[in-house]
């Protein structure tokens, strides 16, 4: 049996395995969660430079999110508001629909750094609002990773591409 993972790191110590650089969505991620033991929650350490965001504009079913901001200032959109957002500031992103969508975008002139933490779900559903998306993903042990993105306008019939004739 392997040794049991030291359960704790400190963030100047985290690697960067997490790197986007795609225009308006580049950042660092150190996820570091299994590697201190961790089992039903994420954590991640994120990076921003100025004028990025990390991800786009997005709405969670199952995983409920919280940042803590500790460096930097930018801007939190959330459902259809914006607000000014800085070092030390702690954010609540529960679970629901478009009015609990969420982005965080780096407004300042220095690199943000914040602590993100979250259940980890075996299954999720995330709406974007800004570009009509809905992503399923999934993460069952012993079964393929399901990562499938569709436009939210356009819905089949429960039965669509299915015989309807007896086997």
């Amino acid at each position: 049996m392997g040794a049991t993972p030291k359960p704790f790191v400190n963030l100047a110590d985290v690697e960067f395995d997490d790197i986007e650089d795609n225009g308006y969505y580049t950042s660092r991620r150190a996820r570091f969660s299994t590697s201190i033991g961790a089992r039903q929650l994420g954590y991640n350490l994120t990076e921003l430079p100025p004028g990025a965001a990390q991800c786009p504009f997005h709405a969670h079913r199952a995983e409920e999110e919280m940042f803590l901001i500790l460096e930097g200032e930018g801007e939190l959109r959330y459902g259809n508001e914006r607000h000014a957002i800085r070092k030390h500031d702690v954010i609540a992103c529960p679970t629901g629909g478009p009015e609990s969508a969420h982005q965080i975008i780096n407004t300042g002139s220095t690199t943000m750094r914040y602590l993100a933490l979250s259940n980890v779900a075996a299954v999720e559903v995330c709406e974007y609002p800004d570009g009509g998306k809905i992503g399923v993903f999934a993460d069952a042990p012993g079964a393929q990773h399901l990562r499938s993105l569709h436009r939210a306008g356009e819905a089949v019939d429960y039965y669509d591409g299915e015989s309807t004739a007896k086997p």
